[in-house]
Parts: C-alpha cells; sequence; structure tokens
C-alpha cells in the first residue's frame, strides 16, 4: 500500500511537534494524553517519541519507554484521514526497530478490548495475547488485552 517514493520519514519527535501531536490524540482517544506527558516524556532518555511525516505533514506518531531489556508501547496513532494505507504497521515496525536498536528483548502493549483493527494489526506484526486487565480503561470502561512481542537485538543478528 505504501509507496517507497512517497515521502515518508519516521524521526524522532520534538517539541515543535506537539501541537500536531495533541490534534491527533485527541481526534484519536477517547482519553487522550495531555502535553505534560508528552513534555516529560520527550525529557526522559528511557523513552522514545517518533513521528511519521508525509512530505512534511505529521500522519502519526508512536511512543516507547524502556525498562532493562523490556520496553513498552504506550501510544502508537495515524490520524483518521490517513488510515488504511498502511502507516500504521509502517510506524509499529519503526518502533519495533528502535526498540531492538535499544536492546529491548520484548515489547509489551494494551490495547482495548473492542480495538479488532488495532488488535489484527499487532497479531499481524507477531504480537500474541497474554492476559487481560479487567476495566483498565474508563469512558467507556473496558478490559486491556495485554500483548507481548519477543525481539532479536542487534547482537541477535551479529551471529
Amino acid at each position: 500500500m505504501l509507496d517507497a517514493r512517497s515521502g515518508l520519514v519516521l524521526r524522532s519527535m520534538r517539541l515543535s511537534d506537539l501541537p500536531s501531536v495533541l490534534h491527533s490524540e485527541r481526534r484519536s482517544f477517547s482519553i487522550p494524553w495531555q502535553e505534560a506527558t508528552f513534555r516529560g516524556l520527550l525529557r526522559r532518555r528511557s523513552s522514545a517519541l517518533l513521528v511519521a511525516e508525509d512530505g512534511g505533514e505529521l500522519v502519526g506518531y508512536a511512543v516507547l519507554w524502556f525498562a532493562a531489556e523490556e520496553a513498552e508501547l504506550g501510544d502508537i496513532a495515524v490520524l483518521p484521514e490517513e488510515r488504511n494505507r498502511g502507516l500504521g504497521r509502517w510506524i509499529l515496525e519503526g518502533a519495533l526497530r528502535e526498540a531492538s536498536r535499544r536492546g529491548a528483548r520484548q515489547v509489551y502493549l494494551e490495547v482495548r478490548a473492542s480495538n479488532a483493527d488495532a488488535r489484527r494489526l499487532y497479531e499481524k506484526a507477531g504480537f500474541a495475547t497474554v492476559g487481560t486487565r479487567p476495566s483498565y480503561y474508563s469512558e467507556p470502561v473496558e478490559d486491556a488485552i495485554l500483548m507481548t512481542r519477543q525481539l532479536d537485538t542487534p547482537e541477535d543478528s551479529d551471529s
């Protein structure tokens, strides 16, 4: 679906991206993260915030944080009008490469039980369901599905 010549770029998020990211966050989630959350994560060396641009315009983003050899995908979004182009998969693959580059061997995430599109995306990317967090989400109250995926680290591919 994505054209290699399309001008897509995945790069580190900057403070100047926050207005666009927050606009997308509000359009994507019933309980969007606040600006202070993104600002705090941007200051942490144990997190990676990535922005996807198409022709210089923000089309999506992903947020990861790290502890030991684990990463958590805390947030991933594609602008509603940019969906169904394969961008979610492309951003997810970039986030997984970044996690691997930073030495993570496993990535976790939570997803709303009703979010069938996201669950399909994660399953196609090799994530497996490992549990449920009852009533994890609010507005509306809903269970979270806990998923994980093993990663190869750069030293694994050297052998």
